[in-house]
Order: C-alpha cells, then structure tokens, then sequence
C-alpha cells in the first residue's frame, strides 16, 4: 500500500514540475509497490536495516526516472542532480548503521568512475548516450559501488547488456533508438538489492 501511494504520489508531482512528464500514475504506482515488496522479501531474507533506504529510494526515484525516459526520452534534472545529496545522506546513514567508513570511499570512487566513463563516451560519440545518462551513472555509480567494487561492475556491465538486448528487437519494429536510463536504474536496483561487503 505505502509503494503504491509513494508511486502514485511520485508520478503527480512529477507531472507537475517545469518539464515535467507526463508518466503514467497507475503503472507507476504498481511498479514502485511491486519492488518495494521485494524490498521487503530481502529484508525478510536479513537485508540489515540500515540498508533497506538504499533499495527502497532507489525503486521509487528509479520508476519515475525509467517512465520519464521512455515517454520523454529524457531523464529530467529534477531527480537527477538531488539524487547526488539523497545518495549522500542515504550512504551516511549506512556507514553509521554498518560501523563502515570504506564503503563511502567506494561509493566516491563508484560514482567518478561511472560518471566519468559515460561522459568520455559522450564526448567522443555524443549520440551514444545523452547527458541525462551521464548525470543519473554519478549517482548510481555512489550506490552500486557502495555495495562492492564487484557490484559496480556488474551494474555496468548488465545495463549495456540490457539495452542492447532490447535495441535489437526494437529496431526490428522500426525504432531507431532505445533510451538508456531504465537499463540503468534496473542493474543498479537489482545491486543495491544486496548490502555491502
């Protein structure tokens, strides 16, 4: 019921912003509900509590990011650049709760080595990916590496994998382009789904 509601909530507000998209209420509402119960299922599992935020913003901010990106083809800065100071706080707490100082330094080196890849793609291929991309792996770099420098890897690694899986059939169908940022958000989310090492 809360993931629904913060779903809905979510997407309302989003529509609302100066650019805002118009991203569909109700499927946004049943995505962030059905990974904020996987969420649950983790922490059932024994995902420490001190980690639960991690998944829990990252479903949310990650179903509205991925439904401005496929209907917008964008990923708006609204949520983008205050991603950076949430990931902050969110990490902060996690090092208090965990008693683990070396995952902040992790993350630091996580979101530069993200960010700083896809920005030297997009400086020398510009229309391999946009600059929404390039701002949203920063954050997403912080939190996958928080997790494990393998984490990080593996969030790369499966959101080119994914895009790539879906550019294919996509083209067959007559579209020229898939957007990036849903690919992203989906390899970190499934990272994120398990706590530092």
């Amino acid at each position: 019921m809360a993931g629904a509601a913060a779903g809905a909530g979510g997407a309302v507000v989003l529509r609302r912003l100066p650019r805002g998209v118009p991203v569909p209420v109700p499927i946004c509402a049943m995505a962030v509900a059905a990974l904020w119960v996987a969420v649950g299922e983790r922490a059932s599992e024994g995902l420490p509590v001190w980690w639960w935020p991690v998944p829990l913003v990252l479903g949310w901010a990650g179903v509205l990011l991925a439904g401005a990106d496929l209907v917008a083809r964008r990923l708006p800065d609204a949520l983008t650049l205050p991603a950076y100071p949430v990931c902050a706080v969110l990490l902060g707490a996690a090092v208090v709760g965990a008693g683990n100082a070396e995952l902040l330094i992790r993350a630091t080196a996580g979101a530069l080595l993200w960010a700083g890849g896809y920005a030297a793609v997009r400086f020398v291929a510009p229309s391999a990916l946009g600059g929404g991309d390039v701002k949203l792996a920063g954050s997403l770099g912080a939190l996958t590496a928080a997790t494990s420098w393998p984490g990080l890897l593996l969030a790369v690694l499966a959101a080119n994998v994914f895009t790539a899986a879906v550019a294919g059939p996509a083209r067959l169908c007559g579209y020229r382009d898939v957007p990036h940022g849903p690919a992203m958000l989906a390899a970190a989310w499934l990272v994120v789904l398990h706590p530092p090492v």
